[in-house]
């Protein structure tokens, strides 16, 4: 099994307060079912036992220092597990859908810079693996650069005053609430579909001498010219397990303790799936609430971070 999932459900259940409020206790038994989910969905395709410490972080010599946010700044973003979905209501009693998203151990394994490599990025990778389950390369790579063995690795382009040091570990702090984000994952497979359920056909009628093409696309060609089916045409096909991207995702709340942070609406894929989060290429800097750059660096956080809700009331309003 996956001790990180399992320590992640030990402070869960230590850090929700033992009280006899309904929400709390129903809030925490779904937190821990939902662990136990990705344990079972996982399962040696996701998860493995995490493997021990590395002796001492590359990074610990030299700590990154925070900097000004220019127009020309681009942070890094992180690599989260899909935990799953849950809800909350605000102050008026409207219920906000939220999806929890955790950063497992999200670290820093390779700087790429303009000199080596052609660009300047930052190479992330998330959860842990055995050494048996990595090729010789891969330990390799784990080993020069300090770190735990990683699930998952994945890259993100960042600005020259955003580089972290290998090594480093973001934390959930990294994002504030009521920022937007931007989250890609693959979406859940649903194999081989007709056209009805892929691209939302109507459908042939369903009587008057129709028979056994109730469900069929119907024509698909045009005359002798141009005589050919047009490509991109609408047909039966494979339907998901497709890279997709939400953008600006609206973060509802942020837990430092637990490196969980709640976000608004769907995303992409399966309990226990990687995504990856980064702030939202479609709002300005203007639009988005004051962000740490190049990421937390502060003190660690101890308490739940919750963004403020509209003090409008969105039940009233008036008859024309």
């Amino acid at each position: 099994m996956y001790r990180s999932l399992s320590k992640l459900a030990r402070t869960i259940q230590a850090s929700v307060p033992q009280t006899g409020n309904e929400a709390s206790i129903s809030g925490r038994t779904w937190l821990e079912a939902s662990i136990a989910s990705c344990q079972s969905v996982g399962g040696s395709r996701h998860f493995a036992a995490q493997p021990a410490m590395a002796e001492e972080p590359k990074w610990s010599e030299s700590q990154p220092e925070s900097l000004p946010f220019t127009s020309s700044s681009r942070r890094t973003g992180v690599v989260a597990v899909k935990v799953g979905m849950t809800q909350a209501w605000d102050k008026w009693s409207m219920r906000i859908p939220l999806t929890v998203l955790w950063l497992d151990n999200c670290q820093v394994v390779q700087v790429k810079s303009e000199p080596s490599e052609g660009y300047t990025a930052l190479q992330l990778g998330c959860g842990s693996k055995r050494d048996k389950q990595l090729n010789g390369r891969q330990l390799g790579h784990y080993r020069n650069a300090g770190v735990d063995n990683k699930r998952k690795l994945a890259e993100f382009r960042v600005s020259q005053d955003a580089i972290l040091p290998v090594g480093f570990e973001l934390s959930a702090a990294h994002f504030v609430p009521g920022q937007f984000l931007d989250i890609a994952g693959m979406t859940i497979g649903k194999g081989f579909q007709g056209v009805m359920k892929r691209h939302g056909f109507k459908g042939q009628p369903a009587s008057h001498g129709n028979s056994l093409a109730h469900r069929a696309p119907g024509g698909i060609g045009a005359c002798q010219d141009p005589g050919k089916v047009w490509p991109g045409k609408k047909m039966p096909g494979r339907m998901g397990n497709k890279r997709r991207t939400v953008q600006s995702v609206w973060v509802y709340k942020v837990d430092p303790v637990r490196n969980l942070i709640y976000v608004r609406g769907q995303v992409p894929g399966h309990k226990a799936n990687f995504v990856l989060v980064k702030d939202a290429v479609m709002k300005q800097s203007h639009q988005q609430p004051e962000r740490p750059f190049p990421t937390y660096l502060g003190p660690s956080l101890t308490n739940v971070l919750t963004a403020p809700t509209s003090e409008k009331d969105p039940f009233d309003y008036q008859d024309a």
